[in-house]
Protein backbone atom coordinates (compact mmCIF):
# COMPACT_ATOMS: atom_id res chain seq x y z
CA UNK A 1 0.00 0.00 0.00
CA UNK A 2 1.39 3.56 -0.73
CA UNK A 3 0.42 6.64 1.30
CA UNK A 4 0.64 10.03 -0.13
CA UNK A 5 0.86 12.73 2.90
CA UNK A 6 -0.05 16.53 2.05
CA UNK A 7 0.69 19.80 3.93
CA UNK A 8 -2.23 22.42 4.01
CA UNK A 9 -1.35 25.67 3.88
CA UNK A 10 0.42 26.50 0.98
CA UNK A 11 -0.22 22.59 -0.61
CA UNK A 12 -3.75 22.52 -0.59
CA UNK A 13 -4.78 25.78 0.59
CA UNK A 14 -3.86 29.65 -0.17
CA UNK A 15 -4.43 30.99 3.09
CA UNK A 16 -1.48 33.23 3.37
CA UNK A 17 -3.38 36.54 3.37
CA UNK A 18 -5.52 35.34 6.46
CA UNK A 19 -1.90 34.05 8.33
CA UNK A 20 -0.52 36.87 7.31
CA UNK A 21 -3.71 39.42 8.93
CA UNK A 22 -3.74 37.15 11.60
CA UNK A 23 -0.20 37.47 12.79
CA UNK A 24 -0.08 41.38 12.20
CA UNK A 25 -2.87 41.85 14.24
CA UNK A 26 -1.40 39.55 17.38
CA UNK A 27 1.60 41.84 17.10
CA UNK A 28 0.05 44.95 17.00
CA UNK A 29 -2.75 43.47 19.50
CA UNK A 30 0.69 42.53 21.95
CA UNK A 31 2.15 45.80 21.50
CA UNK A 32 5.31 44.70 19.36
CA UNK A 33 5.71 46.21 15.69
CA UNK A 34 4.31 43.68 12.93
CA UNK A 35 6.65 40.89 11.01
CA UNK A 36 6.58 41.83 7.40
CA UNK A 37 4.78 39.62 5.30
CA UNK A 38 8.17 37.84 4.00
CA UNK A 39 8.69 36.87 7.35
CA UNK A 40 5.48 35.51 8.26
CA UNK A 41 5.27 33.62 5.07
CA UNK A 42 9.11 32.33 6.12
CA UNK A 43 6.95 30.01 9.05
CA UNK A 44 4.37 28.71 7.45
CA UNK A 45 4.37 25.37 9.05
CA UNK A 46 5.94 25.71 11.74
CA UNK A 47 3.75 25.27 14.94
CA UNK A 48 2.31 28.35 16.57
CA UNK A 49 5.20 28.03 19.60
CA UNK A 50 7.82 27.78 17.02
CA UNK A 51 6.42 30.15 14.57
CA UNK A 52 6.14 32.99 17.57
CA UNK A 53 9.23 32.41 19.15
CA UNK A 54 10.78 32.62 15.19
CA UNK A 55 9.36 35.83 14.52
CA UNK A 56 10.13 37.59 18.10
CA UNK A 57 13.20 35.82 19.25
CA UNK A 58 13.39 37.71 22.40
CA UNK A 59 9.82 36.72 23.57
CA UNK A 60 9.58 34.24 26.75
CA UNK A 61 6.81 31.84 27.14
CA UNK A 62 4.27 33.78 28.38
CA UNK A 63 4.47 36.48 25.79
CA UNK A 64 4.67 33.61 23.11
CA UNK A 65 1.04 32.43 24.24
CA UNK A 66 -0.53 35.68 24.52
CA UNK A 67 0.69 35.97 20.99
CA UNK A 68 -0.60 32.92 19.37
CA UNK A 69 -4.05 33.54 21.80
CA UNK A 70 -4.37 36.88 19.69
CA UNK A 71 -3.17 35.45 16.79
CA UNK A 72 -6.30 32.72 16.54
CA UNK A 73 -8.42 35.63 17.46
CA UNK A 74 -7.18 37.38 14.38
CA UNK A 75 -7.73 33.96 12.20
CA UNK A 76 -11.22 33.67 13.24
CA UNK A 77 -11.72 37.14 12.60
CA UNK A 78 -10.18 36.88 9.38
CA UNK A 79 -11.05 33.76 8.17
CA UNK A 80 -14.95 33.94 7.90
CA UNK A 81 -15.02 32.60 4.32
CA UNK A 82 -14.07 29.20 2.86
CA UNK A 83 -10.82 28.67 2.07
CA UNK A 84 -9.82 28.29 -1.29
CA UNK A 85 -7.91 25.46 -2.57
CA UNK A 86 -5.09 25.63 -5.25
CA UNK A 87 -6.46 24.67 -9.08
CA UNK A 88 -6.70 21.09 -9.43
CA UNK A 89 -6.15 20.19 -5.68
CA UNK A 90 -9.39 19.11 -4.73
CA UNK A 91 -9.25 17.13 -7.97
CA UNK A 92 -6.16 15.01 -7.15
CA UNK A 93 -7.01 14.40 -3.48
CA UNK A 94 -10.44 12.43 -4.90
CA UNK A 95 -7.99 10.70 -7.77
CA UNK A 96 -5.90 9.11 -5.44
CA UNK A 97 -8.35 8.78 -2.60
CA UNK A 98 -10.21 6.94 -4.97
CA UNK A 99 -7.31 4.31 -6.11
CA UNK A 100 -7.23 1.14 -4.36
CA UNK A 101 -3.24 0.95 -3.93
CA UNK A 102 -3.27 4.39 -1.90
CA UNK A 103 -3.94 5.73 1.30
CA UNK A 104 -3.98 9.66 1.84
CA UNK A 105 -3.26 11.46 5.04
CA UNK A 106 -2.34 15.02 6.15
CA UNK A 107 0.48 16.19 8.27
CA UNK A 108 0.54 20.11 8.64
CA UNK A 109 1.15 22.84 11.02
CA UNK A 110 -2.56 23.93 11.15
CA UNK A 111 -4.76 23.53 14.02
CA UNK A 112 -7.05 20.10 13.57
CA UNK A 113 -9.91 22.38 13.90
CA UNK A 114 -8.53 23.93 11.21
CA UNK A 115 -7.87 21.13 8.90
CA UNK A 116 -11.55 19.78 10.15
CA UNK A 117 -13.09 22.51 8.97
CA UNK A 118 -11.61 22.72 5.24
CA UNK A 119 -12.15 19.13 5.40
CA UNK A 120 -15.59 19.59 6.16
CA UNK A 121 -16.08 22.35 3.67
CA UNK A 122 -14.95 20.70 0.48
CA UNK A 123 -16.60 17.25 1.84
CA UNK A 124 -13.33 15.88 2.07
CA UNK A 125 -12.75 14.05 5.38
CA UNK A 126 -13.92 10.86 4.35
CA UNK A 127 -10.34 10.81 1.49
CA UNK A 128 -8.19 10.88 4.62
CA UNK A 129 -7.33 7.97 6.81
CA UNK A 130 -4.25 9.68 8.91
CA UNK A 131 -4.88 13.72 9.63
CA UNK A 132 -1.83 14.75 11.76
CA UNK A 133 -1.18 18.46 12.98
CA UNK A 134 1.04 20.59 15.46
CA UNK A 135 -2.03 19.92 17.68
CA UNK A 136 -0.81 16.94 18.29
CA UNK A 137 2.81 15.88 17.69
CA UNK A 138 5.85 18.00 17.46
CA UNK A 139 6.70 21.04 15.32
CA UNK A 140 7.91 20.39 11.39
CA UNK A 141 10.68 19.61 11.26
CA UNK A 142 10.33 16.94 13.66
CA UNK A 143 9.38 13.26 11.77
CA UNK A 144 6.85 12.70 14.19
CA UNK A 145 3.60 13.76 12.12
CA UNK A 146 5.01 11.25 9.50
CA UNK A 147 6.19 8.09 11.74
CA UNK A 148 2.69 8.43 13.17
CA UNK A 149 0.54 8.62 9.98
CA UNK A 150 2.59 5.51 9.14
CA UNK A 151 1.91 4.04 12.33
CA UNK A 152 -1.33 4.94 11.63
CA UNK A 153 -2.03 3.53 7.77
CA UNK A 154 0.56 0.48 8.15
CA UNK A 155 2.57 1.69 4.98
CA UNK A 156 5.92 1.07 4.54
CA UNK A 157 8.54 4.11 4.72
CA UNK A 158 9.94 3.49 1.45
CA UNK A 159 5.92 3.79 -0.27
CA UNK A 160 5.28 6.86 1.47
CA UNK A 161 5.94 10.44 -0.26
CA UNK A 162 5.41 13.85 1.28
CA UNK A 163 4.07 16.95 -0.52
CA UNK A 164 4.78 20.22 0.46
CA UNK A 165 5.45 23.90 -0.25
CA UNK A 166 8.12 24.88 2.83
CA UNK A 167 12.01 23.62 3.66
CA UNK A 168 9.67 22.40 7.01
CA UNK A 169 7.79 19.61 5.05
CA UNK A 170 11.09 18.56 3.14
CA UNK A 171 13.30 18.28 6.12
CA UNK A 172 10.29 16.45 7.91
CA UNK A 173 10.44 13.58 5.25
CA UNK A 174 14.30 13.57 5.02
CA UNK A 175 14.03 12.99 8.78
CA UNK A 176 11.43 10.52 8.67
CA UNK A 177 13.28 8.58 5.73
CA UNK A 178 10.17 8.98 2.92
CA UNK A 179 9.94 10.10 -0.49
CA UNK A 180 9.24 14.00 -1.19
CA UNK A 181 7.78 16.16 -3.52
CA UNK A 182 7.86 20.15 -3.38
CA UNK A 183 5.23 21.88 -5.02
CA UNK A 184 6.22 25.29 -6.67
CA UNK A 185 2.80 27.54 -6.08
CA UNK A 186 3.41 27.50 -2.15
CA UNK A 187 5.12 29.70 0.07
CA UNK A 188 9.12 28.84 -0.12
CA UNK A 189 11.30 29.13 -3.32
CA UNK A 190 11.90 26.22 -5.13
CA UNK A 191 15.33 26.21 -5.13
CA UNK A 192 14.92 26.15 -1.58
CA UNK A 193 13.21 22.61 -1.15
CA UNK A 194 15.47 21.32 -4.01
CA UNK A 195 18.05 22.06 -1.21
CA UNK A 196 16.34 20.71 1.56
CA UNK A 197 16.34 17.96 0.00
CA UNK A 198 13.39 17.71 -2.76
CA UNK A 199 14.07 15.32 -5.63
CA UNK A 200 11.40 16.94 -7.35
CA UNK A 201 9.22 19.77 -7.74
CA UNK A 202 6.04 19.98 -9.24
CA UNK A 203 4.03 23.33 -10.68
CA UNK A 204 0.89 22.08 -11.06
CA UNK A 205 -1.70 19.16 -9.56
CA UNK A 206 -1.33 18.01 -12.92
CA UNK A 207 1.64 16.77 -12.71
CA UNK A 208 1.46 14.89 -9.54
CA UNK A 209 0.50 11.84 -11.17
CA UNK A 210 3.61 11.11 -13.11
CA UNK A 211 5.98 12.21 -10.66
CA UNK A 212 4.39 10.25 -8.34
CA UNK A 213 4.38 7.03 -10.91
CA UNK A 214 8.36 7.55 -11.26
CA UNK A 215 8.83 7.85 -7.40
CA UNK A 216 7.28 4.85 -6.26
CA UNK A 217 8.81 2.90 -9.73
CA UNK A 218 12.67 4.03 -8.43
CA UNK A 219 13.07 5.61 -11.67
CA UNK A 220 14.68 8.65 -10.59
CA UNK A 221 12.52 10.32 -13.21
CA UNK A 222 13.73 14.09 -14.13
CA UNK A 223 12.23 17.21 -12.12
CA UNK A 224 8.82 18.22 -13.55
CA UNK A 225 8.63 21.96 -14.03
Amino acid sequence: MKLVIFDCDGTLVDSQHVIVAAMAHAFEACGRPAPDDAATRSIIGLSMMEAMTSLAPDIDTAGAEALIHAFRDGWMEFNSEPEIMYDGAEEAVRALAARNDVLLAIATGKSQRGVRRLLDEKDLNHCFVSIQTADDAPSKPHPGMIEQALSDTGADARHAVMIGDTVFDIEMAVNAGVHSIGVGWGYHPEHHLSQAGARHIVSHFNELDQVLEAVWRGTGAQQAS
